[in-house]
């Protein structure tokens, strides 16, 4: 199966005009992964902070910190 018109690479590159699918969408997706992957980065941030305050609530007190790292269940 064939997605392009080469039917041999025993020719010269500079004469075949498309050697690839989707040539020419590489800046397209590397902004689309680049958003992508900021957007994940936002999204870890919120999360780890939204647990962290999670956290910082449940184990407000000292004695209930030192329950937990002693591997006791808070009540």
């Amino acid at each position: 199966m064939s997605t392009t018109s080469l039917t041999s690479w025993a020719v010269d590159l500079k004469d075949v005009t498309t050697i690839y699918p989707f040539e020419g969408t590489e800046y397209a997706l590397f902004i689309v992964g680049m958003v992508l992957w900021i957007l994940w980065h936002v999204w870890q941030l919120r999360f780890e902070n939204k647990t962290y305050a999670e956290d910082l609530k449940k184990l407000n007190s000292p004695e209930k910190l030192a329950k937990v790292m002693r591997n006791e269940h808070l009540d």
